[in-house]
């Protein structure tokens, strides 16, 4: 049998609502009282009921957080800024994979609301019209973190994509290339897709260089769509000098492809990716990438929606962090 507030009260000889006051931490109890009923509870092994709290204060003190791929450095980077700001604001985490599969991902939204959950920070790659629904249907607050809804009508926290590829891209220009390729996720996804993608493009016609479609090969955000990428390039007429890639993950593979074909990083060609994610040093020559603060991402998301759960004022939903490119061996400068 599980020992209740009763056993304890009972144990203390007080009151329920004393041990209560106890377990809750309520400042209107004697220290000689408060001690008695924090022996009692160590002698009988009691442990707070959290459903039954929940149940009495409307508040789980639970959040819910969903990840697209639990194995990715990424999103565990990700995740542990969400978690370390959680435990400061005392909220248990429930951390569920979602594969990036929307059917999952709607399924997710509403087992959490199930538990009763106080809010859900969300973590996927497109956003669409049915995710959008949910969202706005959900009786808790939910942020996004490291994505957004097109309509930025959903709080979120994020860096600007589209500035941020931008801004690697006239870096290599600056460098003398003009044939500059872009390994990019899937254009439906609005930041390692889309904004990226257009952030390329607005840095290439910008700069008086043709458009080439040629030199644009979307990949699936993995190592290995890195390496077929690369061999794409190679097997065209038209090689580039240089390469933007839109994960670090990626860009891995960019340049194993690159060096099983013979090619040497960055006298052949100069690589440039996305995130810098302890993958970036991990590798030789090591990556040049552009910094977007993933744990800070996941600490301010977690902590924007505190404000929210706690009906605290927020002046802004859509944050922006700021990013910058971390120059290493993989590009000349």
């Amino acid at each position: 049998m599980n020992t209740t507030i009763y056993d304890v009260a009972r144990e203390a000889g007080v009151s329920m609502a004393t041990v209560s006051r106890v377990v809750n931490g309520n400042p209107n109890v004697k220290p000689t009282t408060r001690k008695k009923v924090l022996e009692a509870i160590e002698r009988l092994g009691y442990r707070p009921n959290a459903v039954a709290r929940g149940l009495a204060s409307k508040k789980t003190t639970t959040v819910g957080v969903i990840i697209p791929d639990i194995s990715s450095i990424f999103f565990a980077e990700l995740a542990r800024g969400i978690e370390d700001i959680a435990t400061m604001y005392k909220y248990n985490i429930i951390l569920c994979n979602s594969d990036q599969n929307k059917e999952k991902e709607i399924h997710l939204i509403n087992t959490l609301l199930e538990k009763q959950v106080d809010g859900i920070v969300f973590m996927g790659s497109q956003i669409t019209d049915e995710h959008v629904t949910e969202f706005k249907r959900s009786p808790v607050p939910i942020v996004l973190a490291a994505t957004f809804d097109q309509g930025k009508e959903i709080p979120s926290v994020n860096v600007d994509y589209q500035q941020a590829a931008y801004d690697a891209i006239t870096h290599l220009i600056d460098n003398g290339h003009k044939e500059i390729g872009m390994v990019s996720g899937a254009l439906e996804d609005p930041v390692n897709g889309y904004q990226k993608f257009m952030g390329y493009r607005k840095a290439i016609e910008e700069a008086g260089l043709p458009f080439n479609e040629n030199l644009v090969k979307i990949g699936d955000y993995t190592y290995d769509s890195g390496i077929e990428a690369m061999n794409h390039f190679l097997d065209t007429d038209q090689k580039p000098t240089a390469i933007f890639v839109a994960t670090d993950e990626m860009a891995l593979g960019v340049i194993h492809g690159a060096q099983d074909r013979g090619l040497k990083i960055p006298e052949d060609v100069e690589i440039i990716g996305f995130d810098n994610t302890r993958l970036a040093t991990m590798i030789r020559p090591t990556l040049s990438t552009v910094v977007q603060p993933i744990y800070d991402i996941g600490a301010v998301s977690m902590r924007l929606l505190t404000k929210y759960m706690n009906k605290e004022e927020v002046s802004d939903q859509t944050v922006v962090l700021p990013h910058r490119i971390e120059l290493r061996q993989s590009t000349k400068s």
